[in-house]
Order: structure tokens, then C-alpha cells, then sequence
């Protein structure tokens, strides 16, 4: 799998799990009696990921994936839990689109030798100028 495809990648039924609890913030009373958010847990060991979007979704997700494996997702910004679940779901797919994009590979570089003279030669004026600021005697 080289790329991501949002439309070709497929979420197997047994790796999601979604639960409906009460929200905070806008909604008046409606809040209090009706369970409008969406928690969606996915179990990231079954989705099939190659190993290096694997590891890249653990680091993505941080404290959001639990030890397990287990990806928690809160969705709460709207009043319907049609719009918290698509919402919910679509960020799942923007976490596993930003796994999927592998990092730059880093090349390690060392200074050049007239970048570590003017490094010396910058070090031995500082100690000259500090050499000068000792304690003055009236001799």
C-alpha cells in the first residue's frame, strides 16, 4: 500500500465500536436528555496498517490510543449524532491519511572544518574579552 485512498480503504465492522453518551456545550436542555456524542473506539491492530503508518498512528494519536491498541475518538461538536458520527469518522480518515504519509528520511550532516575554525576562533575572543574583565589592582 503505498498511498492512502479514503475511498478505496475499507474499516472492517469488527474493529469499530460506537457508543453514544451525553454532550456538553450548545443544545439547551436538549443536552441533558438526549446522548448526541459519538465515541468511537477503533481497534488499530485490525485495520490492516502497514507497520511504519502503524507506529506513525500511535505517535499521531498520543494519549488518545490506549495500550491496547485502542484509538478513542469523542465527537461532540453538533446537535445530531448523524453529524457527530460523519464527523467522527472523517477524523478517524484524516488520522490514517496524515499515518500513511511516510517523513522526509533525515540525512546526518557534520560542520565543515572552516565552520569549526569560526567556531574556535569565535570561542578564543569571547575568552579574551573575559580574560580583561578581572578585578582591577591599584599597584
Amino acid at each position: 500500500m503505498p498511498g492512502f485512498d479514503r475511498d478505496s480503504f475499507v474499516i472492517p465492522a469488527d474493529a469499530l465500536e460506537e457508543r453514544f453518551i451525553t454532550a456538553s456545550g450548545p443544545g439547551g436542555q436538549n443536552v441533558n436528555k438526549v446522548a448526541t456524542a459519538v465515541q468511537l473506539r477503533i481497534d488499530a491492530t485490525r485495520l490492516g496498517l502497514p507497520l511504519y503508518a502503524y507506529r506513525k498512528l500511535r505517535a499521531l494519536a498520543g494519549s488518545r490510543m490506549t495500550a491496547d491498541g485502542v484509538l478513542l475518538i469523542l465527537a461532540q461538536n453538533y446537535r445530531t449524532q448523524d453529524a457527530n458520527r460523519q464527523d467522527a469518522r472523517a477524523r478517524l480518515m484524516d488520522l490514517l491519511e496524515k499515518a500513511h504519509q511516510r517523513d522526509a528520511r533525515r540525512i546526518p550532516t557534520k560542520p565543515g572544518k572552516a565552520a569549526k575554525a569560526r567556531r574556535v576562533d569565535a570561542k578564543k575572543a569571547r575568552s579574551s574579552v573575559k580574560q580583561g574583565r578581572g578585578r582591577v589592582s591599584f599597584d
